[in-house]
């Protein structure tokens, strides 16, 4: 997922989708585990991801912090 995808979700879409990357990030840790992965770069963009959604949720939170503190 790009970044540029990444600012068109809404904040709820956000939170899903980092719920669904942490899911599926998860299988394919246990999959790994059990047999090695056909291709194990997968495990990397999937953590990447959740950290990119992860920091664009951050960012908003902070926005809206700052917009109501002033």
């Amino acid at each position: 997922m790009k970044n540029a995808d990444i600012r068109a979700l809404s904040v709820e879409e956000l939170k899903n989708q980092i719920k669904t990357e942490q899911t599926s990030g998860q299988s394919l840790r246990f999959a790994h585990a059990i047999s090695p992965l056909e291709n194990p770069i997968r495990l990397k963009h999937s953590r990447k991801n959740v950290a990119r959604l992860k920091t664009e949720l951050t960012r908003r939170e902070n926005e809206q912090a700052n917009q109501t503190a002033k």
